[in-house]
């Protein structure tokens, strides 16, 4: 006796969901349309979790998925775990025989790209022989050896504060846990109170979020004058809550 195996599902007109990393700093809308595409759609920061964040999301496409966009225009910040995103995407394509694309990058996370020497149009896309980089007319040695330096110093630069910002990240992440649990604001808040905070006091970003870390614990001191007083205004400003709470005490 044999048995005819059930057709599958019929492919979703149109299905949207969102999936959310286990830290809260990146969502993926996701939608898939009766023509085979899928359009993926991260909203936050390409940190820590962010590739099992998509993984899941590749995972759940219905069958018939010929296509996968993923639109990175609302991604604010990436450092080294935003290279394993988009291994995991080309690794989808690749196993599925799907095509893929992650296109529509801004701010930081574009100039990242440069750094790494990828196409910043689409990283995924695979590079032609002979093509030369936007804006490379002949102009003159010396105008060209400056733009060079110029173009160094602001990469050297960028790295410094990639570097930085990777080092920095886990005492910001608790920082903003706290705020988040004294005011009851959202990760975007938090993260707006610590840098206002950081502009008013003149004081580095890291140095404000471990001082409302430390302010945060059993018996722990509070936050120097400034930085408290500055924490009190971003708070107001930004939260819309009552200002004076432990952590800005």
């Amino acid at each position: 006796m044999t048995s005819a195996a059930s057709p599958p599902p019929p492919f979703p007109a149109r299905l949207g969901r969102r999936l959310t990393t286990p830290v809260d700093t990146l969502t993926i809308d996701v939608q898939t349309h009766a023509d085979g595409r899928a359009r993926l759609a991260p909203q936050g920061e390409l940190v820590r979790g962010c590739a099992d964040a998509l993984a899941g999301a590749l995972a759940e496409l219905p069958p018939g998925v010929r296509r996968v966009d993923l639109d990175m225009a609302g991604v604010t910040f990436m450092d080294t775990a935003g290279l394993e995103f988009l291994d995991t995407l080309d690794e989808h394509g690749r196993r599925h025989l799907v095509q893929v694309s992650a296109t529509g990058w801004t701010g930081q996370p574009l100039r990242i790209l440069e750094l790494a020497g990828l196409d910043t149009t689409d990283p995924l896309r695979p590079a032609r022989e002979g093509r030369k980089p936007t804006g490379s007319a002949p102009r003159g040695g010396s105008a060209v050896a400056v733009e060079r330096t110029e173009r160094l110093s602001q990469l050297q630069q960028e790295v410094d504060q990639l570097r930085t910002a990777i080092v920095s990240r886990p005492v910001i992440d608790q920082a903003r846990g706290v705020l988040m649990a004294a005011h009851g604001c959202t990760p975007q808040q938090a993260w707006d109170i610590l840098r206002e905070a950081s502009q008013r006091s003149n004081t580095k970003l890291r140095t404000v979020a471990a001082a409302v870390t430390a302010g945060a614990q059993p018996g722990g001191p509070a936050p120097p004058e400034e930085i408290r007083l500055a924490l009190r205004t971003a708070v107001a400003r930004t939260a819309g809550g009552p200002a004076a709470r432990a952590t800005t005490r």
